[in-house]
């Protein structure tokens, strides 16, 4: 029997029909050289091969009595026949019929009486090529360990690997009332006791952050860091939603961002961030008109240690001005790395004080029940709204992954919305391009493929812009004449 730590709980707390609080990820793969091969068989016959290596495969949840407190996982059988689900495509078949059916698939609570967890496979494309799609609850999971969760569903070539069979964990019976109010108060006794412990350390950490540097650099880092402190304007994105969504997925070869990256002296995640805002920009003038005030967004930032690959939630969110507010791509991206860079340099210092565990007696009840208010009531519609969008950038393989023999082509991310954020942008990289999900409110973005257009748009215009000043940098920079 373990514990749901404090944060994973509050995802399984806050989870209403509108709002199910599971990730997911999209994946096509090339065409199969024979035929008559089932694609679904061969997935389930792999999958069931390799459920040690996972735990969140055989884990269900227990909820405590009156869900006073967070619930426990406890191990049981896994039915593949439940948990793995064929799909047919309707003829003919296109990629916009498939990401319409994962977006309604995506808009489906799992069942919490089994594991937390499905896996669609997909027949019926027109190139013929398969896909399926995955979804697991955020509770058992963040974006990094989803990275490791791959040695499970993926291969590293065509030839699956030969993994020693595991003798299968038996079922452990249902804790009873008792046993889980016991446990609900060991558990939050420990965290007091852990966070008594931690108190030093967070004395001299927040000492060192306000008294470490020099007078100059403190003001300069507040200054920046200033802006990302701040409600974002009301846009068509930051509603009350509703439970059916949309989503559409782009791939991009990575050397055209690391370029634009090299070229503007920032990170890739600078890039991605720019043409997150600049696809807004685009978005919003078409659907309500662009606000002066710039837009936020909420950036997850991972508190995972290296090495660490614990299925688990470890991650927080950070606000990151978008600069939106500025035309010019060139403009804006070193606005927006100034930010993010302050936002980082923040949550670094601080990581070791950010619980992603602590006591949860009573919490379950508050949560879940402030969550069907806040939905019933509206109020995501008429306040300002702390972000606008989230944005999520997840650094994945780098090698070429398989699937039953087959080579998987792309990896498109889906990901969590909310009442008064009604779009989530997620970028994962693998093997050498970027695939990028956007997930919204069907309420908030009807049609996601308009999504996919004006990033496009976004990445040509940025593109354009290095070229056009290294054009005019270039005469001042005349190589100098051969000798006859």
């Amino acid at each position: 029997m373990r514990t749901a730590s404090g944060l994973d709980g509050a995802f399984l707390s806050l989870e209403t029909a509108d709002m199910p609080m599971h990730v997911g990820s999209l994946h096509l793969f090339e065409k199969p050289p024979l035929r008559g091969r089932d694609f679904t068989t061969q997935v389930r016959r792999m999958i069931a091969g390799r459920l040690h290596l996972a735990p969140i495969f055989t884990r269900r949840m227990v909820a405590a009595p009156f869900n006073f407190a967070n619930p426990v996982w406890i191990e049981t059988t896994v039915d593949l026949g439940f948990h793995i689900q064929r799909v047919d495509l309707p003829a003919p078949g296109t990629l916009a019929q498939l990401q319409a059916c994962v977006a309604d698939l995506h808009a489906r609570l799992l069942d919490r009486d089994r594991p937390l967890w499905m896996l669609h496979v997909f027949e019926g494309l027109e190139d013929g090529r398969k896909a399926y799609y995955v979804k697991i609850h955020h509770a058992l999971l963040d974006g990094q360990a989803g990275a490791a969760l791959a040695a499970a569903l993926f291969d590293m070539s065509c030839k699956p690997p030969r993994i020693k069979p595991a003798a299968r964990k038996a079922a452990e019976p249902e804790p009873g009332a008792l046993g889980l109010i016991a446990n609900a108060i060991h558990h939050d006794a420990a965290q007091y006791f852990g966070f008594a412990r931690k108190l030093p350390d967070i004395a001299r950490t927040l000492g060192g952050m306000a008294f470490g540097g020099s007078a100059e650099k403190t003001a300069d880092a507040a200054g920046r860091i200033a802006e990302n402190i701040a409600f974002g304007p009301r846009t068509p994105l930051n509603v009350t939603i509703s439970g059916e969504r949309s989503f559409a997925g782009v791939t991009l070869p990575l050397e055209r961002v690391k370029a634009v990256a090299h070229a503007c002296d920032a990170t890739i995640n600078d890039v991605a961030l720019t043409l997150c805002s600049g696809m807004l920009r685009r978005w919003l003038t078409r659907h309500g008109g662009l606000p002066r005030k710039p837009l936020m967004a909420a950036m997850p930032i991972s508190l995972r240690a290296k090495g660490d690959t614990e299925m688990t939630t470890q991650a927080t969110l950070s606000l990151v001005n978008l600069a939106t507010h500025i035309a010019d791509p060139l403009k804006r991206i070193a606005a927006i790395r100034s930010a993010a860079g302050a936002t980082k340099s923040v949550a670094g210092r601080a990581k070791s004080l950010i619980p992603t565990d602590f006591p949860t007696i009573g919490g379950p009840w508050l949560l879940g029940a402030a969550a069907a208010l806040y939905g019933r009531s509206h109020i995501a519609s008429l306040a300002p709204p702390l972000a606008n969008v989230v944005i999520s950038n997840v650094p994945g393989p780098p090698i070429p992954l398989y699937a039953a023999g087959l080579r998987m082509t792309d990896y498109w991310p889906l990901s969590i919305v909310t009442h008064g954020v009604g779009l989530n942008i997620t970028l994962m990289s693998y093997n050498g391009a970027l695939g990028v999900g956007f997930t919204a409110a069907r309420c908030a973005v009807e049609n996601a493929d308009e999504l996919v257009a004006d990033f496009l748009s976004a990445l040509r215009q940025i593109e354009r812009a290095v070229a056009e000043r290294d054009a005019i940098a270039a005469p001042g920079k005349r190589k100098p004449r051969k000798a006859a």
